[in-house]
């Protein structure tokens, strides 16, 4: 078996990891010197040059990249089976997560996860949209795009959209459409997409990414373009739309793990009309390779089990 001077190998992660030769001398306790050192010696072995330098700064070349895709994976690996050998694994998981999932979802439920698994040791990355799946990003994820071929996918939740207010905007509803007179509850008849129409539309541009994207596949699904008389106001996010609804501001569009668990989701009340699925689907992924590593299946499954018990995914 033919292998690179092995001590570089930890040095050569570290400097990738973070960027710096005295960072990582800092890291593992060796002077910047032992580092440039090291990283010569590696760089001699394998013909090539891993890192760009420019005064203090450093950054991975393309063959160094690649190489640190691949070391810090091995490195990873061999670490995980020394401490399982020693009996004392503490499951360092860090997860990539959407920041709406993250909030709404997961970071209630974080509490019966740490009863459930204290020896799971969860850092939690929050992405704003759908996250590169790389051991440098995190060790898994919460992804719409099951497509990289390393890695492997447990489905959680199919999107679906409904129509929202808040409790207060919801009787005004009922008092301009003339309702008052009538039952409130689970009898109520449907509001139509006209109705819904004649107050201000709150749309979030990240779904579709396109302006009243969301709104434009609701009234799509019933085979009606948004009207043009309808009053449509943007938002990036929807959790900025879901907080503008909370606040009496008009009809948001959500989804069902926006409303799952926070206490303040009786502050709201999901209009008596249709839905219309995105075709987002949410999946935990993680790499192929790691299946067989402790932390990642008690995380999978406890996510699942939640998944399930939650309504976000059918038994």
């Amino acid at each position: 078996m033919k292998l690179p001077p092995l001590k570089a190998l930890p040095v050569f992660e570290a400097v990738a990891r973070l960027k710096s030769f005295s960072a990582a001398a800092g890291e593992l306790s060796i002077t910047q010197s032992a580092v440039s050192h090291q990283i010569k010696q590696l760089e001699t072995y394998l013909g090539e040059q891993l890192f760009w330098r420019s005064g203090r700064s450093v950054t991975l070349t393309d063959e160094g990249r690649q190489y640190f895709d691949a070391i810090s994976s091995a490195l990873l690996q061999v670490e995980r089976a020394s401490e399982q050998l020693l009996g004392h694994e503490q499951s360092r998981i860090r997860l990539s997560v959407f920041s709406s999932f993250a909030v709404r979802w997961l970071v209630p439920r974080l509490p019966y996860l740490q009863r459930r698994h204290p020896q799971l040791d969860l850092a939690l990355e929050m992405s704003s949209e759908n996250p590169v799946l790389s051991e440098r990003v995190a060790d898994c994820f919460i992804t719409i795009y099951p497509t990289v071929p390393a890695y492997s996918y447990e489905h959680l939740y199919t999107e679906r959209l409904f129509p929202v207010c808040s409790q207060d905007y919801w009787q005004r509803i009922r008092r301009e459409l003339g309702r008052n007179a009538e039952p409130e509850g689970r009898g109520e008849k449907p509001v139509s997409a006209e109705d819904i129409a004649r107050f201000p539309l709150l749309s979030t541009h990240s779904i579709f990414d396109k302006p009243a994207g969301d709104w434009e596949a609701w009234f799509r699904e019933i085979g009606e373009p948004v009207p043009e008389s309808a009053r449509v106001q943007h938002f990036s996010h929807m959790l900025l739309a879901l907080e503008a609804a909370r606040f009496h501001q008009g009809i948001a569009l959500t989804n069902d793990y926006m409303l799952s668990t926070r206490k303040d989701s009786e502050d709201f009340v999901r209009l008596p009309t249709h839905s219309v699925i995105t075709g987002d689907k949410f999946y935990f992924a993680w790499k192929t390779s790691r299946r067989h590593e402790k932390g990642i299946q008690l995380l999978r499954r406890w996510l699942v089990n939640e998944a399930v018990r939650g309504g976000l995914r059918g038994e």
